[in-house]
């Protein structure tokens, strides 16, 4: 929030005030014109109600928060026009010195009623039981110690005070309802939660109603001062403190501090309720002497004593209560706000009628440096990241940590390009190397982000970044995506994807077929590729296509990867068994990114293989570029998989970040070039000169290389010639179930046997 400065509107109103206070000052000396102290009236309430009218247009300002205002400029009017009212009363000398007439009281009362409408609808947080007893509580005891003082100098001396009349009674008990409503409306701010009314406005509007409460002891003081009245010197400084309020207000509405976490604070109101009462008594009983002195003395010794001893328990509790509460609301390993606090800060900005953005930072292939480093050196990272994260991000934005390695940060953003820009500058400063106990390290973070104004929830503007997140880690690492609303359609497709998905698994839907991988000089097969299929019941065979992604975005590949596994170290086994060792080499299984990267899946490779009595060297797994191109855990699993003694394939090779590099980190057996080089082989161009680098590349460091997509004999020849020795694709065979291929696997065992 800006410097604060003072208004024209706060400067006249203190002006005023000031001259009201100067010449009451005068007045108690001797006597001065009553006209003049009545002058101060209209200016200052007019000048009060604007500054809430301003409060209630102000920019970013909550509807909550904006029609209270307007309320209490309504009700102010009301009690300008009373005292307006009540001064020409007494002027032509209809009413006596501090009394009202019936339409002054009248209008007064539709003002306090107003003002206290007002009062009773402040939006503020929900309270439980307990808190709401405590806060009647607190209200009876400030009404009391007022009523107390108000019988003391009032009703004390009701006769000659209310001049022994119903009009004189009835002002006297306006007077006190008056007083009454004051110190509710002061009690019900001072105790208020927190809510889309800033705090500070809070305790300046209890300032005021306390101000006001006064107005209506100082009545019978000036009983011997007819000249003299309570309202036109209370109404100025109630009004000065009212503007002040409306000008905090204000100011708070542009700005979007985070909404702090409500607190329990000692009831200082009601204890000053009760230290006032005291020493009334103590007054009351020193004038009049006796035994009654020192009865009043000991129950003040009293009152002190315990009040004091409740002070302590509520000062421990205090601290204790704060503990929790920042316990409560923040990370215990970064010291960030948790969902909690990001949740309330979100929906405190968005009150506020400010456009927010809401992005998700997830660390990419954390899990890997957890594993390879310890616990230790992940906890160490996370502090790191929390500290960086909080070094880039503007002031007012929030940083919260929601768990594992996932981050959250709000920031105010006009629109999605202004945020994507602000995500890449936090991308880039991520990207500078983070000291985690005594590792330095360079992290990539997938980045999700939706921007929302007015009109959106915290928690819808959370799963919009949630999913955009997701969309990011999909497209790689290291990505800022924005949402987009298609990605709720594409989203919920894939959940009903996976879950019919789930079924099929569980119900024996899915299928391996098998497609034939052959020596390109004579087309007899060497080995199969494992390839899953779905039969549903109502739509028939689907494609890969349209569920694959699914299972990857839900984690469902990584069942359904581990059956496709099994069955396919199975069949390979019946194979043996049946044909003998020579008819297939080995059988070839697609192994997901996600896969690789869950903890073990070299140890649950090995069982499988067991269980099926299958050969090590008979398997074969084919894993993306992109599965091990940052190394990690995926590229460890990947060694432990090639000490098993089992085959590794680098799939669609050429396509993907940077594949020679690759080459001297992955323990590759065989390169299996992508169909996209394959196409246009027999065509002089960029693509037949990228297969033939390919095959030199492979021979260069003996490597097989395995041409994919094969569907013409033109193909085949041009691939023969470029010095290609197996192939695979249409032309050899498509994929099939494994009662189609046991044929061609016996016609493979017969030319083996004929060629012995």
């Amino acid at each position: 929030m800006a410097p604060w400065r003072p208004t024209r509107l706060l400067i006249a109103a203190a002006a005023i005030a000031a001259g009201a206070e100067i010449w009451f000052g005068v007045g108690l000396l001797h006597p001065v014109p009553e006209l003049i102290s009545w002058t101060a009236v209209p200016p200052v309430v007019g000048l009060a109600v604007a500054g809430c009218l301003r409060a209630a247009t102000a920019d970013g300002i909550a509807p909550g928060a904006a029609r209270f205002w307007r309320h209490v400029a309504l009700g102010m009017a009301l009690v300008g026009l009373g005292a307006v009212s009540n001064g020409v009363d007494m002027l032509r000398g209809i009413v006596r010195p501090q009394h009202v007439g019936p339409l002054t009281a009248g209008i007064y009362v539709a003002g306090l009623a107003v003002l206290l409408w007002a009062m009773l609808r402040i939006p503020g947080a929900r309270r439980t039981r307990g808190e709401w007893l405590r806060f009647g509580l607190d209200s009876a005891t400030v009404l009391v110690a007022v009523m107390t003082f108000a019988w003391h100098f009032l009703l004390s001396d009701w006769q000659a005070w209310s001049g022994g009349n119903a009009t004189g009674a009835r002002a006297v008990m306006s007077l006190l309802a008056c007083v009454a409503v004051c110190v509710f409306a002061f009690v019900k701010i001072a105790f208020t939660g927190t809510g889309p009314l800033d705090r500070r406005a809070l305790y300046l509007l209890a300032s005021a109603g306390g101000v006001g409460a006064l107005g209506g002891a100082l009545a019978p003081l000036l009983q011997s001062r007819p000249y003299l009245n309570g309202t036109p010197v209370i109404l100025p400084v109630t009004c000065l403190v009212l503007g002040l309020a409306a000008d905090r207000q204000r100011r708070a509405a542009r700005a979007t501090p985070p909404t702090p976490a409500r607190r329990e604070r000692p009831g200082f109101v009601s204890y000053t309720a009760v230290s006032a009462t005291c020493v009334l008594l103590l007054a009351d009983a020193w004038t009049r002497g006796g035994d009654i002195l020192g009865v009043a003395a000991g129950t003040v010794v009293l009152v002190v004593l315990v009040a004091s001893r409740q002070l302590t328990v509520l000062r421990d509790n205090a601290g204790l209560v704060q503990t929790l509460a920042w316990q409560a609301t923040h990370d215990s390993l970064t010291g960030l706000a948790n969902r909690r606090l990001l949740s309330q800060h979100v929906t405190g900005a968005l009150e506020r009628r400010s456009r927010v953005a809401v992005a998700l930072v997830d660390i990419d292939d954390f899990k890997a440096i957890n594993d390879d480093l310890g616990h230790p050196a992940g906890d160490a990272l996370l502090r790191a990241v929390a500290g960086r994260l909080e070094e880039v991000v503007a002031p007012g934005s929030l940083v919260a940590r929601l768990g594992g390695d996932e981050y959250a940060l709000v920031f105010p953003a006009a629109d999605e390009p202004e945020a994507l820009r602000f995500l890449g500058t936090l991308a880039t400063g991520l990207r500078r190397p983070l000291d985690a106990a005594g590792h330095a390290l360079v992290v990539e973070a997938s980045i999700g982000v939706a921007v929302g104004g007015p009109g959106a929830t915290a928690g819808e503007l959370l799963r919009r970044a949630d999913v955009a997140m997701y969309a990011a880690k999909v497209q790689g690492k290291g990505r800022q995506v924005a949402y987009d609303p298609a990605m709720d359609q594409r989203g919920a497709e894939q959940a009903r994807v996976a879950a019919e998905l789930r079924t099929a698994l569980d119900t024996g839907q899915l299928r391996v077929f098998y497609q034939p991988i052959v020596r390109l000089d004579d087309g007899c097969p060497v080995g199969v590729e494992a390839l899953v299929r779905w039969v549903h019941p109502e739509r028939g065979l689907i494609r890969p296509d349209l569920f694959i992604p699914a299972a990857e975005r839900t984690g469902m590949i990584v069942p359904v990867g581990q059956w496709v596994l099994a069955e396919a170290c199975r069949q390979a086994a019946r194979w043996r068994r049946e044909l003998g060792p020579e008819a297939l080499r080995y059988v070839s299984v697609n192994v997901s990114p996600r896969q690789l990267r869950e903890s073990g899946f070299a140890g649950r490779l090995r069982d499988e293989l067991r269980a099926a009595g299958l050969p090590p060297a008979c398997l074969m797994v084919e894993v993306t570029e992109t599965a091990v191109f940052d190394g990690g855990s995926a590229l460890d699993e990947l060694h432990e998989v090639k000490r098993l003694g089992v085959q590794v394939a680098l799939d669609d090779f050429g396509t993907g970040h940077s594949s020679l590099g690759l080459l001297r980190t992955c323990p590759v057996d065989v390169l299996k070039v992508d169909k996209s080089f394959v196409d246009n082989v027999t065509e002089a161009g960029a693509r037949s000169v990228i297969a033939e680098a390919l095959i030199g590349i492979a021979d260069g460091l003996r490597l097989r290389a395995v041409a994919e997509g094969v569907e013409t004999e033109a193909q085949a020849q041009a691939l023969r010639r470029l010095g290609y020795q197996y192939a695979q694709g249409y032309l050899y065979g498509r994929p099939v179930p494994a009662e189609e291929l046991t044929t061609l696997g016996r016609t493979a065992a017969g030319q083996v046997a004929a060629r012995g």
